[in-house]
């Protein structure tokens, strides 16, 4: 990993309201480079919203705290802003074009161009684009139709995009939710290789097993509040349950061990 001593992004004190909704309440939050961030709640707990601050989508009631971009004060209103700053999102639904190549995919509306001429380049283009993957350890080709890959290969897709708009900052949501097994350890390995380029990632998952198997740190939201931020290795699967409900949870008992009573209901 590479040093996390400063924060790449800070956001201290922020709340969003809805109407009839507290979503975000006095929420301080920060991810360093190269390490994977968690976040996780039951639903309802504020995540979305989080998320969505955090990218550009939505804005915060007010920035009475502050948001910090390698300790520095920052201020963005849209995506785009967010965008420009080095935060990207990758969401459930992947924004690619089916019927254009990987490459085109990955360089849409930034395609090298010819010399002296309005015609894209497309040796060139498809040159970083498997330059890109290469460097991510990804085994996807960059001339390969994007309607022919898989779920993950596409996912793949989306994370270079990212990084091609030398993204800092990538914001997963729920990234495995539909995949099958067998293609989640090669997103896995896409992580490990953007950790290695000390990229910082913020994990959303309802999965405790990868929250235990990926994390460095994990924060806990609830009911729009942050409950709490800790190092994964400081943590139990019970412990991490009983801050995301509020109580600790009692081991279920073993029905099959236990006698038959009188009829509760016929």
């Amino acid at each position: 990993m590479t040093d996390t001593a400063v924060p790449v992004l800070a956001l201290e004190h922020l709340s969003k309201t809805f109407p009839g909704v507290q979503a975000l309440d006095d929420v301080s939050f920060d991810v360093r480079r190269g390490e994977i961030h968690c976040l996780v709640g039951e639903n309802g707990a504020g995540k979305s919203t989080l998320i969505k601050i955090l990218s550009g989508v939505y804005p915060a009631d007010s920035f009475d705290g502050r948001i910090a971009i390698d300790g520095e004060p920052r201020r963005w209103k849209t995506a785009a802003d967010a965008a420009a700053r080095g935060i990207a999102a990758i969401y459930q639904e992947l924004s690619l074009l089916p019927e254009l190549t990987v490459a085109e995919n990955v360089y849409l509306g930034r395609q090298p161009t010819l010399p002296g001429l309005p015609a894209i380049d497309w040796d060139r283009l498809d040159a970083q684009a498997a330059e890109l993957l290469a460097g991510l350890d990804m085994a996807v080709s960059p001339t390969a139709r994007v309607a022919d890959l898989s779920v993950s290969e596409r996912q793949q897709v989306e994370i270079a995009k990212a990084i091609s708009r030398h993204a800092r900052i990538l914001i997963l949501d729920e990234p495995t939710s539909a995949l099958p097994d067998s293609e989640v350890t090669r997103l896995y390995e896409t992580l490990a290789a953007l950790r290695r380029q000390g990229v910082a990632i913020v994990y959303i998952t309802h999965r405790l097993d990868e929250v235990f198997a990926l994390a460095d740190r994990v924060s806990v939201l609830r009911d729009g509040r942050l409950i709490a931020t800790r190092p994964i290795g400081e943590m139990t699967r019970r412990d991490l349950v009983a801050l995301m409900v509020g109580h600790d949870v009692e081991e279920h008992p073993d029905h099959a061990s236990l006698a038959a009573g009188e009829t509760a209901l016929s």
